[in-house]
């Protein structure tokens, strides 16, 4: 076969490889081929032209269709390589060199698994030794489309290297490498993920018609961008007007109105775009922003100084009515506030956003910066913090304004463009970061999550390892009283897992509640590993988070049951504490509890205001800040609740 081989190239060596024959552009130099699996292979040539693949010793043929579609299947083969793939048809000739046959991995989601190495901790030193890593990616690249795509936008295969690494998914890299060192072999990524997209936007069209749950709405969603245009306005105008009548607003109107007028007004978050606010995604045009500030009357005789972070935006702001001159300082957005703009009591800031951001790197509107050290009132005696969650939004529709064709304006757009052109490339499985953006939805995503995984594995035809990353800690903690749809989206993730070949990365410990895109990919990567080489690889020594299994309450107190703690449990506290649990009677009231490890496995939690506790709740908020109990070997346990109580997202649905 290999003086065949010879034979073959030189035949085809002077032809042209780029007129009527061609692979699908996953077919590359430097590509991953998955090991011991079936190899599907497909594109196009001539119509009915005969076409033949070799590689490694083995060819196969095939042919084309009336339509100059071709697909055929090259035999399993072990690890090994580099090789050359030839594709011949005629007189033409496609020959990939540097071919691996290796383990193969789609990494999809949202941003934080886009997350690339160079902003992530430890970039520097993986640069050193990224030219010894048999790690490399196909980068998808962006693109949306209401109907189903047979081909991606584009990519190539890279070599992880100084150069190239930095460009590589973080949480995707810093996994392959783990399954480098332990399985040696060449891993190959599919990188196809996009930022701040929900789970809908990855599901096929079919998969969500033959949902109960959608069955009623996917007839309704656009089949085109006139469609699309029109939902993404009824969709706003209900959201910002709660389905009453549109109202426009004149600014110094408005300016002047009492703080609790803008009650009504949705929530924003500064700093941000409106493209994270409710039913603003996709907006362009202008609007309003609102923040309503109580003081002492100490503070309405001193002058003082407002900053609005980098926003280069047009802009008119306001305080009580009083149109601000902006200071002719460089770099940041700097209002001069007199003496006697401010009042005693409630105060109304009002700020009327008249063009996007300017930045093409940072679009649509809102306010842009680092946080409190860019966002704020800086008084003689103190500074108030502007970069939060209390602000209200509201769209100016009385101006001219659009909508761009984005993600999370329907469903399917990036399944039919990232996902369904991947079909059928052999992949050793899955792994996925996605769940903030369904997090409104949690309780849902117990329908919609399952759905997408067996949807893959439907399109793929077999039961491919689905291995997740559960949401980590942003945001404010605070008591279960107050409800959570961070936690509530980990528990439907965590449900998940009754579906055969899945597994989840716990991060809750490795979070940052003031950054919803955590710095620390390594850690992430290497849990994603271990769960892999334990559960699908089947490798000894790996260890996965303790997950809550049952909790008894018949002597007054909760004893908690883990499963993966075999080996022990322990409190990451200098004085050995248990932190995090909280109990509630029937009354359904949580308070906080203490805890002590009783057993490799158990946990026991009691509080003396429960004393007939029925419900256990671990961790069950944004960010879990103070939950730290871990197994021995330094997993973090999984946040829970025993309960199955209404939470803040039940009835909250896609439409």
């Amino acid at each position: 076969m290999k003086f065949l081989a010879i034979v073959f190239t030189a035949l085809f060596a002077a032809t042209a490889c780029y007129a009527q024959l061609s692979t699908s552009k996953l077919f590359g130099n430097h590509m991953v081929l998955q090991r011991n699996h079936n190899i599907p292979v497909w594109g196009h040539s001539d119509k009915k032209a005969r076409v033949t693949v070799i590689i490694n010793g083995q060819m196969v043929a095939t042919k084309a269709d009336d339509n100059g579609s071709w697909s055929l299947t090259l035999p399993p083969m072990k690890e090994g390589g580099p090789y050359v793939m030839n594709v011949a048809s005629g007189k033409e000739l496609i020959s990939y060199s540097d071919v691996m046959l290796g383990e193969v991995w789609l990494c999809s989601g949202q941003s934080n698994m886009e997350f690339q190495l160079k902003n992530a901790y430890g970039y520097k030193a993986e640069q050193k030794v990224a030219d010894k890593m048999p790690v490399r990616q196909f980068h998808v690249q962006d693109k949306l489309s209401l109907t189903p795509e047979k081909e991606v936008a584009g990519g190539e295969w890279v070599l992880a290297s100084a150069n190239t690494v930095g460009d590589f998914t973080a949480v995707g890299y810093f996994y392959a490498k783990q399954l480098a060192q332990n399985l040696h072999v060449t891993i190959g990524l599919i990188s196809s993920s996009w930022g701040g997209t929900e789970a809908e936007d990855w599901i096929s069209r079919e998969s969500m018609a033959a949902s109960p749950e959608f069955t009623a709405i996917v007839p309704n969603l656009p089949h085109n961008a006139d469609e699309l245009k029109l939902r993404a306005d009824k969709q706003l105008k209900a959201w910002a007007y709660h389905n009453g009548p549109v109202v426009n607003y004149i600014p110094l109107e408005l300016a002047g109105k009492p703080a609790n007028f803008f009650d009504s007004w949705q929530h924003g978050y500064v700093p941000g775009a409106w493209e994270w606010n409710g039913k603003l995604y996709s907006y362009r045009g202008q609007g309003f922003m609102q923040r309503t500030l109580g003081l002492d009357s100490s503070y309405s005789s001193v002058s003082s100084t407002l900053s609005l972070g980098q926003t280069d935006a047009d802009m008119a702001v306001y305080i009580n009515g009083k149109l601000l001159s902006k200071d002719g300082t460089p770099g940041n957005t700097l209002f001069t506030v007199p003496a006697g703009t401010w009042k005693g009591g409630l105060n109304s800031l009002l700020i009327n956003l008249q063009s996007a951001q300017k930045n093409p790197s940072w679009f649509g509107i809102g306010l842009n910066g680092t946080g409190a050290n860019d966002l704020n009132i800086r008084f003689a005696d103190t500074t108030v913090n502007l970069a939060d969650g209390n602000w209200h939004v509201m769209p100016d529709l009385s101006k001219p304004y659009h909508f761009d064709f984005l993600p999370n304006n329907s469903a399917f757009s990036l399944y039919n463009a990232m996902i369904n052109p991947l079909i059928p490339y052999a992949i050793a499985g899955v792994i996925w970061y996605q769940g903030e953006s369904n997090a409104d939805r949690a309780y849902q995503y117990r329908t919609v999550f399952p759905m997408l995984i067996n949807d893959w594995r439907a399109k793929w035809k077999e039961q491919l390892p689905f291995l997740f990353v559960q949401i980590s800690a942003f945001g404010t903690s605070q008591s279960s009283n107050f409800g959570s749809n961070w936690a509530e989206l980990r528990e439907a993730q965590n449900m998940a897992l009754q579906l055969p070949n899945t597994g989840v990365a716990i991060t809750t410990d490795i979070g940052d509640a003031f950054n919803i895109h955590p710095k620390d990919k390594a850690d992430v990567g290497y849990r994603l590993a271990a769960t892999a080489l334990t559960q699908v690889y089947h490798q000894q020594g790996f260890f996965q988070s303790p997950l809550f299994t049952s909790a008894d309450f018949s002597n007054g107190y909760a004893m908690v049951n883990f499963n993966h703690a075999e080996n022990g449990l322990m409190a990451k506290d200098i004085y050995g504490y248990v932190k995090g649990f909280e109990l509630a009677g029937a009354d359904h009231k949580f308070y906080y509890a203490q805890a002590v490890i009783t057993d490799k496995n158990k946990v026991k939690v009691w509080c003396s205001a429960v004393p007939n506790p029925v419900a256990v709740r671990y961790g069950w908020t944004n960010a879990p800040l103070d939950a730290n109990l871990f197994s021995i070997q330094g997993f973090p346990v999984s946040p829970f609740r025993s309960d199955s109580w209404d939470g803040i997202t039940v009835g909250h649905k896609f439409e």
